[in-house]
């Protein structure tokens, strides 16, 4: 099992986030008109680097505990290098056994709007670097207002993520 102080990297940086690598298909995170598609869809490519992270233990010094909280920031990059943005959010785990689980609610704020994300992370507390996860889009504002979709996640570095949004 990961110490407490690696147990929800995976999650900070999502929407960390989960970055780099790959090439955003049709545009940069700054082509931000994708409220209403019109049935097509829109793919961004970020990545999310941890700014700032605080953990709240159930168990101070013991043991992952169901309701363990984790408090995160990470800034967001297009795939120029450019800061587009910034994630923040929430992480609680839900299960300790059988690899750890944890419910994440986290705000991408991206130029024209904001965008929700929600959903489960699985394998907080595997040994290795945090797991890729898939969470979904809940709604936005300003240029994604009823923005809908999911957002995959990978851990490219310590700390990074590429984040890979992916509007419907």
């Amino acid at each position: 099992m990961r110490p407490l102080s690696t147990t929800c990297l995976g999650t900070a940086t999502a929407l960390v986030t989960l970055l780099a690598c790959a090439p955003v298909a049709g545009a940069a995170a700054t082509d931000t008109d994708v409220a209403h598609l019109g049935g097509k869809g829109k793919v961004i490519t970020l990545i999310g680097r941890l700014a700032q992270q605080t953990r709240f233990p159930v168990n101070p010094g013991g043991s992952p505990a169901q309701g363990d909280r984790t408090v995160f920031r990470s800034t967001l990059f297009d795939e120029k290098g450019n800061q587009v943005g910034e994630t923040g959010g929430t992480c609680d785990t839900t299960r300790v056994d059988n690899g750890g689980a944890e419910v994440c609610v986290v705000t991408y704020t991206l130029p024209g709007g904001q965008l929700s994300v929600q959903g489960m992370v699985f394998g907080i507390l595997n040994p290795g670097p945090p797991p890729s996860f898939d969470n979904g889009i809940t709604g936005g504002t300003g240029k994604y207002d009823r923005a809908r979709g999911s957002v995959h996640a990978d851990t490219i570095a310590p700390g990074t993520r590429r984040f890979t949004i992916n509007l419907v």
